[in-house]
């Protein structure tokens, strides 16, 4: 299984609440540069955080790889979501490849449990930061990391 992690772009630093900040210019252009490490080998299953920005950055990138798999947007993948949770649920989705687009800290903290077997190594990543795992299972320490991309540092 490829499990993509995908940090949604630069957001408004306020709005109404913090579900509602929409993404800025600059972080529209860094999810559509997120996206082309997407085109090669694009994802099969899209689940996305409710938040506007993480809507936001997961509709470009499906427009800019012409993504037609399934998209689900998922109240699990929200900044503060228990890693427990956010694994149960991704079994119901470890067939193929997957793409997450979700917030800090729980993008980092995941990457780092499931590579490192452990939250004591969070992986940093930055807005519109991509990481690519692979394995054959979704539990802590079972996967590998094949890249880290950080397109908001170009």
């Amino acid at each position: 299984m490829r499990l993509w992690l995908l940090r949604h772009g630069e957001a408004e630093p306020q709005a109404r609440t913090d579900a509602e900040r929409p993404l800025t210019a600059h972080g529209r252009a860094q999810a559509l540069r997120a996206a082309e490490h997407l085109r090669e080998q694009p994802p099969q299953t899209l689940l996305v955080s409710p938040y506007v920005r993480a809507q936001q950055t997961a509709q470009l990138v499906r427009d800019a790889i012409g993504f037609r798999g399934a998209w689900h947007t998922v109240p699990w993948l929200t900044p503060d979501s228990e890693l427990r949770e956010v694994l149960l649920q991704l079994d119901r989705f470890d067939q193929g490849s997957v793409l997450l687009v979700t917030h800090q800290p729980l993008v980092g903290a995941l990457a780092g449990l499931l590579v490192d077997g452990h939250r004591q190594q969070p992986v940093p990543m930055y807005t519109a930061s991509l990481a690519a795992l692979d394995g054959d299972l979704l539990a802590a320490g079972c996967m590998t990391m094949h890249s880290l991309q950080h397109p908001a540092l170009d």
